[in-house]
Order: structure tokens, then sequence, then C-alpha cells
């Protein structure tokens, strides 16, 4: 058996405990033949006592109790591991950190973007071992340009195959999902379309506030923070053409393919979007402040909490058809939906009554459910119409996010991973949308902490 090496730069931060190694334990319990070799590096200097205890209750904390064999296997992986103090950006410590590994490992940058970046430029200076991945979380650049020279960067390091961009939105079991409603089911494909298809909208509002996390989020916003990366990801899988097969080339391929399609809708990037930002109010009996008043945020930025923006995809199959993506914080109604309406019927039978809605599709996604919305004659009057819904749960996956993420980087399946084409094409898509918030064209408005939105958007 082959030891496979994770080596997490970074790995004194939040994203390391939080996410990363969470996940790498729910792998271990989930694959008891996985040998691997853990090694964190960061510049705090940590015991080797402190670094097991704190390893090894991250690993453990969403694996059951009672999975003895699983929290042993766990426990021994933590005992192995090793902690190295090192200046992740410069080229001697790195090479001093990958001569500890026993084997190529996949380089996991649990770092800002910034950092991220002066590492990958001192790694021009070290030797890498053949096989070394590296893996990367997004904003992959701040820009179309940006993009592109984080890209040459990256492949004047290592082949394409190698780099792992990192969205854990796109988990294995949401991406399964979604291509198996949509490709195994004979009654979809063929209404999946402009002629069928009246609107798709993709939801990613949620409860929570800043939550401390004005470091990142006020220079992100809700524009780069979900719909730049997350939901025009999610956008490329629901109109995606069918790819030939699940072999990331062919997948992937398929995804680029609709995103270099996609633009504002109607061309112009000012209307096609709006912005807003929670103000005091709220949710579930929590006072939340007005976000400008939130510690470590700058008024003077203009930092949108709630985003929405409408993309057109000028290709056959969806010509005319609006794409709305949405994401906002601190939004009374949370939801996490992908939502198919379905252009109603030419002519409604005379003599039928009551509800006629349109019939819609709904994708809940965590946890993954499916809702139909179909139109039926109602109990009493068979004459009148009532909306009544189908609803069906996915399957579950064994893994959490980032054990999905982390499952695909040791084992060298890139499904996952974002192509760099791919990232290019998701900046190309709202670049103009900034440039119309940038320059005021489109007015940042304000919205109560738990409620739907600004009152002029008619929610």
């Amino acid at each position: 058996m082959n030891t496979r090496t994770l080596l997490i730069l970074g790995a004194n931060g939040d994203l390391t405990h939080r996410l990363l190694l969470p996940g790498l334990g729910r792998l271990i319990a989930a694959d008891p033949e996985l040998d691997i070799a853990l090694i964190g590096a960061g510049r705090t200097e940590l015991s080797d006592q402190t670094w097991f205890d704190r390893a090894s209750k991250a690993m453990l904390h969403e694996v059951d109790e009672a999975d003895s064999a699983a929290r042993q296997r766990i426990k021994a992986v933590a005992e192995a591991s090793r902690y190295l103090t090192a200046n992740v950006t410069t080229s001697r410590d790195l090479a001093a950190v990958l001569a500890q590994c026993p084997t190529s490992p996949a380089v996991y940058f649990a770092l800002p973007p910034a950092v991220t970046i002066e590492a990958c430029t001192a790694l021009r200076d070290v030797d890498l071992p053949a096989g070394i991945v590296l893996a990367l979380e997004k904003p992959f650049g701040t820009s179309v340009a940006t993009a592109e020279e984080l890209n040459a960067l990256l492949t004047s390091l290592v082949p394409e195959p190698q780099v792992y961009r990192v969205d854990h939105f796109l988990g294995k079991s949401t991406v399964l999902n979604l291509l198996g409603l949509r490709f195994a089911n004979r009654i979809f494909e063929p209404i999946w379309n402009a002629d069928s298809v009246e609107s798709v909208m993709i939801y990613y509002d949620e409860e929570l506030g800043l939550e401390q996390r004005a470091g990142y989020y006020d220079k992100a916003g809700a524009l780069v923070d979900m719909i730049q990366s997350h939901l025009l990801l999610v956008m490329a899988l629901v109109a995606m053409e069918t790819p030939s097969s699940l072999h990331p080339d062919d997948l992937r391929g398929a995804m680029a393919q609709v995103l270099r399609a996609a633009r504002p809708w109607q061309g112009d990037a000012a209307t096609a979007g709006r912005r807003a930002r929670y103000a005091t109010g709220s949710i579930n009996g929590r006072t939340l402040p007005n976000y400008v008043d939130e510690p470590g945020v700058d008024p003077q930025r203009g930092t949108e909490t709630l985003a929405e923006v409408k993309i057109g995809i000028e290709n056959w199959r969806w010509a005319g058809v609006p794409f709305t993506l949405r994401s906002g914080k601190a939004v009374g109604n949370a939801r996490k939906e992908i939502i198919i309406t379905f252009k109603n019927v030419p002519h409604l039978i005379t003599g039928l009554t009551g509800c006629a809605s349109p019939p819609r599709l709904r994708v809940v996604l965590d946890p993954d459910r499916l809702h139909l919305d179909l139109n039926i004659n109602g109990a009493g009057d068979p004459f009148n119409l009532e909306q009544v819904t189908m609803s069906a749960e996915f399957g579950k996956g064994a893994l959490s996010p980032y054990g999905e993420v982390l499952s695909g980087i040791l084992d060298g399946d890139p499904i996952l991973s974002i192509r760099g084409d791919v990232a290019e094409q998701c900046w190309r898509i709202v670049e103009p949308v900034q440039q119309a918030w940038g320059a005021n064209t489109t007015p940042l408005e304000d919205y109560e902490a738990g409620t739907p939105g600004p009152k002029s958007w008619n929610l």
C-alpha cells in the first residue's frame, strides 16, 4: 500500500482546524485502507503535543463516538503527523518542508489568497518532486487578468492535471445528484431548454451575518464570495450539454462550454444586477448590527451583503431564458435551492379553474432534496385545479464536502477541481457587473437583517 502525503501550509489556521482536518477525519473513517502521512507547516511555533492535541481533536470532531476502530486509526495518523515551523513564502523554508515529506505530497494552501500567490512564486526556485499536487482555495485571482496570471504561474510549476482549484461547494454528491437527475430521466432532458423553461433561479441565502470574517468578506462581498465562484459553477451544471462520460475532461469541458456562452442579461451589466447590505435587525431572537458597524468593516468600500445577478446563456438551448443567481447574508428566509420554472400551458381547457401556476422543479441544497410542483384536479371539485408537491431525498454521501475534496486530491481525481479556463470565465462574466457597481451605476440599497431583502425589490 502506497503512503499518500498531505502537506498543509497554514496548518495552524482556522480553515485547517474547522474544515480540512474534520474532512480528513471523515475520510480516514470511511476508508480503512487509506495510508496517509500528515504534515503541517506554518509561521506559528507549536510543540509536538500541542499540534497532536489540536489535530486529533479536529479530525475526531465529526466521527461517531461509537466507531472505535476509525477513531483509533485517526489518532494513529495524528500521533504520527508532524508540524514544522516555516515561512512558507520563502523558497528555502518550502524546500526544507518538502524534504520532510515521505512521498510526493499533495500540498494544500490553507492560506489567504495573497499569501498563496507568494508561496507559489517561491516554489519556482524549489526542485519539486515528481507528481506533486497543488491544491488552492478560491478566489482564483481577483479579475480575468489576475486569474490568467495565477494560472500561468501554476502551470509553470506543474502540469494542469496536478493543479486542484478547490470549490468545496461542488461536492461529489451534489454534482452526481444533479447529473443523475438531468441525464438519467428522459422525462426531463427533452424539456430542459428554452422551449419549455421560463426561468432558472439559484438561491443561496443564509441567516448568518458577517461572523467575524471582515478581513476577507469586506473586500469580497456577496458577488465575489458566492456568485463569481460557487453559483456560476452550479449554473454550469444545470445548463451544460450532455457530457459523453463522467471523465473529468468531459465534465469540465461541458461546464466550460456553457460558461463561455454566459453574459450579463441583455448585455447590460448595470441593470442585470442588484445589490444591498444589511442594516440592524434580528434573526431567531439574535440582534445583528448594521453591517457597516461590524468590527473590521470599512464603510467606504460599499461592500454588498446581498447580490443578485441575471445571466443570459447565448446558445441554442437557453436563448431568452434568464438565469438569476442570488446570495445574501442575514436574510430571514434562508434558502439554498435551484428553481427551474417551466412555461405554463399555452391554453387552459375551458371549464378548469383555480390554481394554474406553472410547474416548478426545486432542487434543495444542503440537505439535498427534490420537490416537483404540479397542477392537478382538486379534491371535492374536480374542475378546480390546485398545486401539489411531490418530494424525494437524494442519497447522502459518506463524506463531508472537504472530505470529498481531499479524497479527490489524494486519489488524483480532478472531477471536483475547477479547471483554469473555467476560473477565468467566471471572472469574465462578473467583471462587468463589478465595474458597474464600482462606478455606482447600480445603487447600493439597504435591508433589515432578518428580512428577505430591500422592500423595493418586491420579494
